[in-house]
């Protein structure tokens, strides 16, 4: 029996919403990576992009457990010598909350060319609001990333 490959035409994509409102961090960025993958799926196959695309609204209300947004860093190199500037996640979070969430995430994706394409169907918004009403996103409930306390 050979095996499967679905053909791009199979592949049909679907659109969810996640509210980051006291969400951990780490959990809310290992479910949405699946999701991006196509990990969720039965036709999944690791070298094609058979995700679906998601939208976090109000990112600057994710949390960090046991201290992390104070200890973690944040690199940047700027590529001249002496270029390397670090944050904690806290202040990463209080200057572009949007980013910090994108750069969790784009770190559980693959480091390459199908990790750049998957990484395209996220979009990632501070505040409540997004401009993607038209494409009908269903809301996706993570119960496993809510903070319990």
């Amino acid at each position: 029996m050979p095996t499967y490959s679905p053909k791009a035409s199979e592949i049909q994509r679907r659109w969810y919403v996640v509210d980051a409102d006291g969400l951990v961090l780490g959990r809310l960025a290992t479910e949405v990576a699946r999701i991006l993958r196509g990990k969720h799926k039965p036709m999944f196959t690791p070298h094609m992009d058979t995700g679906d695309h998601v939208i976090i609204i109000n990112a600057e209300k994710v949390v960090l457990t046991a201290g992390k947004a104070e200890k973690k860093k944040v690199y940047n190199h700027s590529g001249y010598p002496g270029g390397l500037t670090e944050l904690t996640y806290a202040q990463a979070l209080a200057r572009k909350p949007a980013d910090a969430v994108r750069r969790t995430i784009r770190g559980m994706l693959p480091k390459n060319r199908l990790g750049a394409q998957q990484l395209t169907k996220l979009k990632v918004y501070a505040g409540p609001t997004h401009p993607h009403a038209a494409q009908q996103p269903e809301p996706l409930e993570i119960a496993g990333a809510r903070r319990s306390a």
